[in-house]
């Protein structure tokens, strides 16, 4: 796969703040690209450089290797976006939002217009007013109004934030469909990281306008991450003991909860070990580090 956006030793100042600070970044052609960051860590910000919407106070960005510069505007035509809220005229019906940005667009097919809202799963409502829109549907508009134009890249900037269970899976199984089907190029900004775990390709994580790691979500998931989880009611005796008398150093304690990555460990052991002590066993089971728990201790929260 081919970079389609790169981003090369980015910063942004906001008069005496550096908002983003040397930001290094590849988003493969035909990929999900997740970008997991607290809010205000410099997400939207990098997005909006990349919409030409600020500009950068250093660095580069290039989207299918066209260098981006400060009259550079003929690239978007190959990018949809939702940068923050979608806005739309309420009390006009679905079909006549996305007729009107269609016609700014120079694009009039009604055609067209069915078949994004048939996508969407708007089809049916396409009559409707926006103003009886729900949170998931707006977004789902959104993201018809953003695909209208056929884009080889979308950019969505927390499309999840507020949705119920129901609207974030509608959500994710329709950005799966226009990379499978579409061949869209991907990038999304969210800090719920759980859902992106379901989606991404590649993580970028950033944090106080940093960016701390990129990463394919398949090497996550080859690591060694898989460690035995012990909940007890002295965890600093058990630390202890657990070193001692059965020599494991690889460990890592959480308040009560001591997590165990050697791999060699025998889980009856340690239990038979911790009872003879006078420990009491609140649980103990065996885990898989998720995406998440990788994206806090990256960010220095998890513990």
């Amino acid at each position: 796969m081919t970079g389609m956006i790169q981003i090369n030793q980015v910063s942004k100042n906001f008069k005496a703040t550096q908002v983003v600070s040397r930001v290094n970044m590849t988003i493969k052609e035909g990929e999900i690209y997740g970008f997991l960051g607290p809010n205000g860590a410099g997400k939207t910000t990098i997005m909006k450089m990349i919409l030409n919407l600020i500009k950068p106070t250093t660095g580069e960005i290039r989207v299918e290797n066209e260098l981006i510069q400060k009259n550079s505007y003929q690239y978007l035509k190959n990018i949809g976006n939702i940068i923050e809220t979608p806005v739309f005229y309420q009390q006009l019906t679905a079909e006549e939002n996305l007729s009107l940005h269609a016609e700014y667009m120079g694009k009039t097919s009604s055609a067209k217009i069915s078949e994004v809202l048939k996508i969407v799963g708007l089809e049916q409502v396409r009559n409707k007013l926006v103003t009886e829109f729900s949170l998931g549907m707006r977004q789902r508009l959104g993201i018809a109004r953003a695909i209208l134009t056929e884009p080889k890249i979308l950019i969505l900037d927390e499309p999840i934030n507020g949705l119920d269970p129901i609207g974030i899976k509608e959500i994710r199984e329709l950005l799966l469909y226009l990379k499978q089907e579409k061949g869209m190029t991907i990038l999304i900004s969210s800090h719920i990281v759980s859902e992106i775990e379901w989606i991404a390709d590649t993580i970028g994580v950033i944090d106080q306008g940093q960016l701390l790691k990129e990463v394919r979500m398949s090497d996550i998931r080859a690591q060694n991450t898989s460690h035995l989880m012990v909940e007890v009611d002295q965890p600093e005796k058990a630390l202890e003991i657990l070193q001692t008398k059965l020599g494991i150093q690889d460990m890592q304690q959480t308040h009560s909860r001591i997590q165990i990555y050697d791999q060699q460990v025998d889980q009856s052991l340690v239990t038979q070990m911790l009872v003879k002590a006078d420990i009491r066993i609140l649980k103990i089971e065996q885990n898989q580090e998720s995406l998440e728990e990788y994206f806090l201790n990256m960010i220095g929260k998890g513990k």
